[in-house]
C-alpha cells in the first residue's frame, strides 16, 4: 500500500501582525456561545406569536431580537418585551453558554495593557450583561447594545457608534471589528473597519461571502503582542493573526 499524504488544514497561513487603534467586539458567537439558550430563547417567543422556532433561527442569528420580531410579530416588537425576554437567558439558561476559546485571554491582556476595546451587539443591555456575569467576563466601557441605535446590523450603525464611543471616528483610526455573523461583517466593513471573522456560528462559505480580511476558527488564533504602553504605539494595539484561512478564496493577506 503507497503511503498519503496527510490533508493540510485550510486554516494555516502563517502568522500576521498587524497594528489597530481599537478593537470591537461582537458578543454572541465571537466571545460566548450561547446558542443551546438562544433555541430555547426563540422557541418559547416561536410559541408565543405562532411561528416556527426553526423558522426564526435561520435568519435571527448577529441581528437584534427587535429587528426578528418587527417582521414576525410586530405587536412584540417593543423595547419592554424584547428586554424582558432577553434578560431571562441568563438568569434560565446560563449552563448552555460556553466561551469561545481564546476570547477571555484576548480580553484579560487587553485590559492588562490598556489597550482600547468594548463590545459593540446586537443584544439588549440585560442580555449582554447577564452573560458577562454569569461566565464571570470583563464588562468593558463604552458598551453598545441592541437599544444603543435605531438600526441593527448590517446597517452600520453599531460599529460608527463604536468607534465615535472609543474616539476612533476618523479615517486615519484603524479599527478591527471581531465578528461571526455574515450581517454583523458587513456592518463592520460599511463601518470602515478592518474585520476579523471567527467561524463559530456559519459555515467559512457564509462568513467569506459577507467579505472579511480574516477568517479564523476562533479567537485562540489572535494574540496580543503590543499595547498601549508599548513606546512608539500610545493607544494602540497590536495583534498576531495565525492559522487564518487560506485556499482558492485566501483573504488572510490583505
Amino acid at each position: 500500500m503507497g503511503s498519503t499524504e496527510p490533508a493540510v488544514s485550510p486554516f494555516s497561513a502563517p502568522p500576521k501582525t498587524i497594528t489597530f487603534d481599537g478593537l470591537l467586539f461582537d458578543m454572541d458567537g465571537t466571545i460566548i456561545d450561547s446558542t443551546n439558550a438562544v433555541i430555547k430563547h426563540w422557541e418559547t417567543i416561536g410559541k408565543e406569536i405562532g411561528v416556527d422556532p426553526a423558522v426564526i433561527l435561520q435568519t435571527s442569528h448577529g441581528r437584534r431580537t427587535i429587528d426578528t420580531l418587527g417582521l414576525l410579530a410586530p405587536e412584540k416588537a417593543n423595547w419592554e418585551y424584547v428586554k424582558y425576554m432577553e434578560g431571562l437567558l441568563p438568569k434560565l439558561h446560563g449552563a448552555d453558554a460556553v466561551e469561545i476559546p481564546g476570547a477571555r485571554s484576548l480580553l484579560q491582556d487587553l485590559i492588562a495593557r490598556s489597550a482600547p476595546w468594548t463590545i459593540v451587539t446586537s443584544g439588549t443591555l440585560p442580555l449582554v450583561t447577564g452573560w458577562l456575569d454569569v461566565l464571570d467576563l470583563p464588562a468593558p466601557p463604552h458598551l453598545v447594545t441592541a437599544e444603543s441605535v435605531a438600526h441593527g446590523k448590517p446597517d452600520p450603525s453599531c460599529y460608527l457608534l463604536g468607534r465615535e464611543r472609543l474616539g476612533l471616528r476618523g479615517a486615519d483610526k484603524s479599527v478591527l471589528v471581531l465578528e461571526d455573523s455574515p450581517a454583523g461583517i458587513r456592518a463592520g466593513k460599511a463601518a470602515g473597519c478592518k474585520v476579523l471573522a471567527v467561524v463559530t456560528s456559519h459555515t467559512a462559505e457564509q462568513v467569506l461571502s459577507a467579505g472579511p480580511d480574516w477568517v479564523v476558527r476562533d479567537l485562540a488564533s489572535v494574540r496580543l503582542v503590543q499595547g498601549a504602553e508599548d513606546q512608539h504605539q500610545q493607544g494602540r494595539v497590536t495583534l498576531e493573526i495565525r492559522d487564518a484561512l487560506v485556499g482558492d478564496n485566501d483573504v488572510s493577506g490583505v
